[in-house]
């Protein structure tokens, strides 16, 4: 199971916030709820993810990421979403279910890309059985906090339960109009809002996003697979110590290189690597790759299989050389390549790549 969890309370109904201090509503309006008193009563907490999910031996589980299957309820949750711009896979299955993993990325005025995803899972008879969409990390402009949210939300699970759209664009609207209000001095709780439909439960926060669990549909065991394009960090951290990364593991998982402005994180279920993220500069002259990929990962990337590395490093090198993202399967492996582009000379590009290799579970951080 996924070491990393947050324990938060649920709400049975909701009441109107009353007086507290102006400050804290303005960090509230600014940078969402992070240690502020709860809008309605506390029921009995959820986790992240939810309990013993991941506490089972492998049942057939499999890694090798697909498109998303045409012609069920997996294609039409994800299909106004990849009508809006995002990439969205079939990144994981088993005997109870399949997981599905959409992104998108977005972007400020310094370049900087923020993503935003959503995870669903299925069940075994092509069911929606939970779905969560997280916050988006960037907003700019006139959006609101939590528009990002619905808009992803509800036209997603409209696609499977017409009549909820509505209710989740009022919900996560009315609950941000609160909070924009006086609050009461707080219990150190995030304000969040619960509510359900005969479809499913809801829970929403500011900090936590929208979780969606049908009330009928449940799958047992999630998958969790990443053998298929993914090694141990304790077989790859020499390899990162070699290319200069600051490496303690166990148990960070978290490393830095600082000669190069570079950084190496995973997400593991046990020691197993489930996704990495890295950092890696760019500087291209001629055409020419004049920082290697092999400074950072002197015997390649090694926390990648045998079956996968060649086809993802080629994939990385194209978008280095061309200074270009990507969001795609390579190999049967979910890569995403974010492109800050730099100081651009005759013949020459600099640029910045935050690289993601793998889907992280559902239901567990980071996202």
């Amino acid at each position: 199971m996924n070491p990393v969890s947050r324990t938060f309370s649920t709400t049975a109904g909701r009441r109107r916030p009353v007086i507290r201090n102006i400050a804290i509503a303005l960090a509230v309006i600014v940078l969402g709820p992070l240690a502020l008193s709860g809008c309605t009563g506390s029921a009995e907490p959820l986790s992240l993810p939810p309990a013993g999910v991941y506490d089972h031996e492998a049942v057939d589980e499999d890694s090798r990421a697909v498109p998303v299957p045409a012609g069920g309820t997996a294609e039409a949750v994800t299909r106004p979403l990849t009508e809006a711009g995002w990439f969205c896979a079939q990144v994981r299955a088993n005997a109870d279910g399949r997981a599905l993993w959409c992104r998108i990325g977005h972007r400020d005025e310094a370049d900087t890309v923020h993503p935003q995803v959503a995870y669903f899972l299925l069940d075994r008879d092509d069911r929606l059985a939970w779905a969560w969409f997280p916050r988006a990390e960037y907003f700019s402009g006139d959006r609101r906090i939590g528009d990002q949210v619905a808009d992803a939300a509800g036209p997603a699970l409209a696609a499977v339960w017409s009549d909820a759209s509505d209710r989740v664009r009022r919900e996560i609207e009315d609950f941000h109009r609160d909070l924009r209000g006086p609050l009461e001095q707080g219990t150190g709780e995030i304000p969040r809002i619960a509510w359900r439909d005969r479809h499913a439960d809801y829970h929403y926060s500011a900090l936590d996003g929208l979780f969606v669990t049908a009330r009928d549909v449940s799958v047992r065991r999630w998958p969790f697979g990443a053998e298929h394009y993914a090694t141990t960090m304790s077989s790859a951290v020499d390899d990162l110590l070699a290319g200069g990364y600051d490496c303690f593991y166990p148990p960070q998982t978290s490393c830095n290189r600082v000669q190069s402005n570079g950084y190496f994180r995973v997400a593991l279920r046990g020691d197993q690597i489930v996704s990495a993220w890295f950092g890696i500069g760019s500087l291209i002259e001629s055409g020419r790759q004049r920082h290697p990929l092999s400074e950072e990962f002197p015997h390649g990337l090694t926390f990648l299989t045998e079956a996968v590395r060649r086809p993802v490093t080629e994939r990385i090198e194209q978008s280095r050389r061309s200074g270009t993202g990507f969001a795609g399967i390579v190999a049967g492996t979910v890569v995403i390549i974010d492109a800050r582009r730099g100081a651009v000379g005759k013949g020459e590009l600099v640029a910045y790549f935050d690289i993601q290799i793998g889907a992280p579970l559902a239901a567990t951080l980071p996202v």
